[in-house]
Order: C-alpha cells, then structure tokens, then sequence
C-alpha cells in the first residue's frame, strides 16, 4: 500500500494546482460571491500560510461533471503548462457511477495521466474514492468503487504520490458531511477533506478531520422515508435524467482559477 503521505516538508510548495471534477470544485460548499469555496481551496488557504504573504500561487481547473478523459484533455495540458510543485488529481469517479463502466479499464487510463504529471510534477496528490455503504442508490456501486480505490492506491505506488484516502475517513460517511443532493460534500464536509489533504502533505492542523460529530437524536422512521423521497424526487431522477440526455451539468461552465495567481 502506497504510504498516505510523502517526506516534504509543506513550504516547499510555492505553487498548487487542482484538477477533477465537482468534488475538487468545491461544489455544494458555495461562497459569497456565489462562486464554490470547496476543499482544494481551503487546502490551498492552509498552504498558502505557511509561507511569506503573497509568496503562494494557486490554480483550480475542476470542473463539474467532467470524465476523466475530459479531464486529461483539457486540464492536465494545461497543468503542464502551468508547472505548479503540486498538483492534486481526484478524477475517475463520473466514470465509475457510469452503468456499464469498468474500473479497471479507467484506472488504467488514470495511471496513464498520473504518469504523465509525475514526470512533470514534483508532488502529485491522487484521492481515493468515498465509502458509499450508507448512501441510497449509490450502495449498490461500493464494489465498483472498492475496486477503483484499490487500482488508485497501487498507482499511487508505482508513481511515489501521496494518497488522500477518502474511503478511510469515517467523518465523511455521517450524513452531516454531505449536501442535500448526497452526491456533494456540504462545507463541514469539505472543511475535513482540506484537513485530511493538509495532514497528508505533511501540515499540522488546527483541528482533526476524523473527529466524531456531535450524536442526533433519533428520527422516526416515517421522516427518514419523506427525506428519502424528497431526495429522490429533486435531486436522484434530475441527475438520472442528464445522464440519459447525455448532458452535464457542467456544460458551459469554465474553470474558476484558470491561472496560478497568488492568494
């Protein structure tokens, strides 16, 4: 198993570039000015911190909904041009909720990409997929996704990345940690992954990501099912229904941080 994080120390990264999809987006974390905060953005808030003021730059090229071979097309050409010292590459896992779709054949195309960056890159940060044994629906594609994150940690391996090991971090499995779409960290959510991300780099944080949430009172089973429902009716047939049209709902968006640009 890949170890979960590398020996560098976290000033050496003057420089960090995001690539992926909704989840390194920062989608259902939403900021002010309306555009999403998301984990990769708080990651780079704590790196920027440990350096002089201005001395960190920071590009986020996620973008919802995106495959991984869109990813690979249009992102990680432009990470290469970019040049950052690290570079986190979460992506693969549209692809896995996809019917029909094989793990192993896009891990081996993800392996394709992390081979590509770590020969231009001096850290590449890889993320595995999430637990999904208490989501409705998405429960049925665990052994799916189990396999995917298995293939993620021996590429990991064979390449020297650290792992950001999302399966592993119990905090995120609590309801609490996810949107209202429950296909979308909510900001608690996210707040723990930077954590996490920070702690793989090698950075002490203030807080720990695994720690347990407050205990909820128990809910009556008939308000579960009306959640459920509810849930089902506003976000799981809309979501089904794009996949059928063949659309995403990142069409016609752009990255938000195209450049490295100082914090």
């Amino acid at each position: 198993m890949a170890a979960d994080s590398k020996t560098n120390t976290s000033d050496a990264f003057e420089s960090y570039a995001a690539v992926g999809d909704s989840f390194t987006e920062g989608v259902g974390d939403p900021g002010p000015d309306g555009a999403f905060i998301g984990w990769a953005d708080r990651l780079a808030v704590l790196l920027s911190d440990q350096r002089a003021e201005h001395d960190f730059r920071y590009a986020n090229l996620a973008v919802r909904g995106r495959l991984l071979d869109q990813i690979v097309e249009e992102q990680v050409p432009r990470v290469l041009e970019l040049g950052p010292e690290l570079v986190s590459f979460c992506a693969g896992g549209n692809d896995i909720l996809r019917p029909g779709s094989d793990p192993d054949d896009v891990a081996s195309r993800y392996e394709a990409a992390v081979a590509k960056l770590a020969s231009s890159v001096g850290t590449v940060l890889v993320c595995t997929g999430f637990d999904t044994r208490d989501v409705p629906v998405l429960r049925h594609l665990r052994g799916k996704i189990a396999t995917y994150t298995a293939h993620v940690r021996a590429i990991a391996d064979r390449y020297d990345c650290p792992v950001l090991d999302l399966w592993s971090l119990r905090s995120v499995q609590d309801r609490r940690a996810w949107s209202d779409d429950r296909l979308h960290l909510s900001p608690d959510g996210h707040t723990r992954i930077a954590l996490r991300a920070a702690q793989v780099l090698g950075l002490e944080v203030c807080a720990d990501p695994d720690q347990p949430w407050p205990p909820l009172a128990q809910r009556p089973a008939a308000a579960v099912r009306r959640d459920n429902i509810h849930w089902a009716r506003e976000h799981l047939v809309p979501w089904i229904g794009r996949r059928l049209r063949g659309e995403s709902s990142g069409d016609h968006v752009e990255p938000k941080r195209p450049d490295l640009l100082p914090l």
